[in-house]
């Protein structure tokens, strides 16, 4: 019990600068995550106030993807002092579980857990502290997916400790920015650039920089800029690669100046690239906890927190860095723990006492080797007679600034940008910038200018995405008005028919312009077909598209018998040509009278009768071969059908 309020239950993880347990807050009945600090740690009055401070401090921040810290303590027992750090309890995995589980992460989850780690750091910025260690093992990925980073300050506490002096470097080496290795310094900057080498890892399965020694992962940090992911997984965009490699830049300057400036360039891609937010899986794990080797990178598998990593002088090329130690203080061989905070205070046998001072004794010896291997190689690799000044080349065209370069004895490579001031192949600017301090050799990025962006070539037809993407490519804001899109017969709906200015126009960065879309074909009026016949305006609306129809037929007494009266739609209406639009035909069912003059009654009668009209007789005489002398209607009038048609015979 620490503090007879903190029950102290089963082992999380160990590190060589702590142990994490899982325990209860037996004021609040509270699960809770309680990591003790190493022994080395007790009485040690400047660890314990800055252990303090950054505690409070962390204990300030109050945000989602943050682990809440709740107490901090120093409880005392008859075995001594043990500094204790109490923080909320998160069930779940690391982010190094789930690298582990999936290789690489798909660019829409790594990014989902990035925006969670950059939005935690932000609110640390904001609130005026630097986590100096961030790494996979320390982002916790709780049961509900919820990402959480942990361990704030506790890498600036162990630093004023006494037992880490000698101006040691603390960090996880895989992700420590090279002024962390050469100065020892860090600011928000540095978190940047452990975030961006995080992402890095996500990306690709590994981290950018590998190695045999600790130190030759700390010498490629420092000498050499974190290479595109792309180059392990092709199929990452440009602007992912880009992304990496700003927040992963030697030149702090040349950084987000802060988690929330690099938040808010990871959300600018993400819309660029249509990437939506996903679910982040929870890890499998064999076991609920697993002990942390010194000499791996730490990894709790049943994660409550990040175990810190311990300062020491040899480790391997993932683990903590620690240069130019003074007075190394050997970690106590590890001990199981399942007995909880009990196993601390175990007696320890006379026996025990002599096979500790033996291997003391042994690992001392190889410590002070190996120290001295070290600083020599230090003194050697990092002193400043092997650096030399970036030359200012800025406003030289390219092949003048390279002859440059090489006569300081730096290499050289070329990106291009369009500016609109710059004319084109004069050199906007270099990273590192002029007057920056470089290892001899290195390699200088030119950023050449390209004049003003403009416009491409876009042909009739493109897609409008495929179009934008090309515009923007071209540094040029793409944007589309109804208003002013046409219609075409050559170009389908809605692709590109023209743009405007058009192509080779020479334009501002970030100019307008404008995609003027098709409609599609014109609409097409229908043809005037009245009083045609039926055959005649069949084939001439077949002819100019339309599909027609006989729609009835009615009586008019200006329109032959089967020719047009109208159409539906009307003539003349505009229609458009999707597919072959039907036309409604109605034609005329109206009879003309023949003349009957002259002709006797009953030829008379049959002519009548074959036009479905009747035929009535008024006779003045009633006598064989009577013939017809008058008739109404007259002859050539336009009649309905089965009309009665009136003769007088004689």
């Amino acid at each position: 019990m620490l503090e007879r309020r903190y029950r102290v239950d089963s082992l999380i993880a160990r590190g060589g600068m702590s142990t994490v347990y899982r325990g209860l807050d037996t004021r609040l009945d509270r699960p809770v995550a309680i990591k003790v600090m190493d022994s080395q740690y007790s009485g040690d009055r400047a660890f314990t106030e800055r252990f303090e401070g950054e505690a409070r401090a962390a204990a300030k921040l109050h945000h989602p993807n943050v682990v809440a810290v709740y107490d901090q303590g120093v409880d005392t027992a008859a075995d001594g002092e043990h500094v204790f750090l109490v923080m909320q309890l998160v069930e779940g995995a690391t982010l190094r579980d789930l690298i582990h589980q999936e290789g690489t992460l798909p660019l829409p989850m790594a990014v989902t857990v990035m925006e969670s780690v950059l939005a935690a750091l932000a609110a640390a910025h904001q609130a005026g502290m630097v986590h100096r260690d961030i790494k996979p093992e320390n982002v916790l990925i709780g049961k509900d997916g919820t990402v959480r980073v942990a361990d704030f300050g506790l890498v600036r506490a162990a630093a004023s400790s006494n037992a880490t002096s000698g101006n040691v470097i603390l960090g996880t080496v895989a992700y420590l920015s090279p002024e962390q290795v050469t100065t020892g310094a860090a600011d928000a900057r540095s978190d940047v650039y452990a975030a961006g080498v995080v992402f890095y890892e996500m990306l690709t399965g590994a981290p950018p920089y590998e190695g045999d020694t600790a130190l030759s992962v700390a010498y490629q940090h420092v000498n050499n800029e974190v290479p595109p992911p792309s180059e392990k997984v092709p199929e990452l965009a440009p602007a992912t690669d880009d992304l990496v490699l700003r927040a992963t830049r030697r030149d702090t300057s040349a950084r987000p100046e802060g988690a929330a400036a690099f938040l808010e360039e990871l959300r600018r891609v993400r819309g660029h690239l249509g990437i939506a937010p996903v679910a982040v899986p929870i890890p499998w794990t064999e076991q609920e906890t697993s002990l942390i080797a010194t000499d791996d990178p730490p990894t709790d598998r049943f994660a409550a927190v990040g175990a810190a990593t311990a300062p020491y002088s040899a480790g391997g090329p993932q683990g903590t860095m620690a240069l130019a130690r003074q007075e190394p203080v050997p970690d106590e061989p590890d001990t199981p723990l399942d007995a909880g905070l009990r196993a601390l205070r175990e007696p320890e046998s006379e026996q025990s006492r002599r096979q500790r001072s033996r291997r003391t004794f042994a690992l001392w010896s190889i410590v002070v080797l190996g120290l001295a291997v070290l600083i020599g190689g230090t003194a050697w690799w990092l002193g400043s007679g092997r650096y030399v000044a970036v030359p200012d080349v800025t406003g030289q065209t390219q092949e003048v600034a390279e002859q440059t370069l090489a006569g300081a004895e730096l290499s050289s490579t070329v990106v291009r940008e369009h500016h609109d001031t710059i004319p084109a192949g004069v050199v906007i600017s270099s990273s590192p910038q002029q007057g920056s301090d470089v290892a001899g050799g290195s390699e200088v990025e030119l950023v050449v200018s390209l004049g003003k962006p403009t416009v491409p070539e876009i042909t009739e037809g493109t897609e409008v995405g495929e179009a934008e993407r090309a515009l923007r490519d071209a540094k040029l804001t793409p944007q589309t008005d109804g208003e002013r899109d046409q219609y075409s017969t050559t170009v389908p709906e809605g692709r590109v028919l023209l743009v405007d200015p058009g192509p080779g126009t020479e334009l501002p960065l970030n100019a307008p312009v404008t995609l003027i879309l098709s409609r599609g074909p014109p609409p097409v009026p229908v043809p005037d077909v009245s009083s045609m016949s039926r055959e005649q305006a069949f084939a001439t609306l077949t002819e100019a598209g339309f599909a027609p129809f006989e729609a009835g037929q009615e009586f008019s007494g200006d329109v032959e018998n089967n020719h047009v009266i109208s159409t539906e739609p009307a003539a003349g209406t505009e229609v458009l040509l999707e597919g072959r639009p039907r036309v409604g035909v109605t034609l005329s069912n109206a009879v003309t009278v023949p003349s009957l003059m002259g002709v006797p009654v009953e030829e008379a009668r049959r002519q009548v009768a074959e036009l479905g009209l009747n035929l009535e007789v008024q006779s003045f005489f009633d006598r064989p071969n009577s013939v017809v002398l008058g008739q109404f209607p007259f002859s050539g009038t336009k009649v309905e059908p089965r009309s009665t048609v009136r003769v007088n015979s004689f």
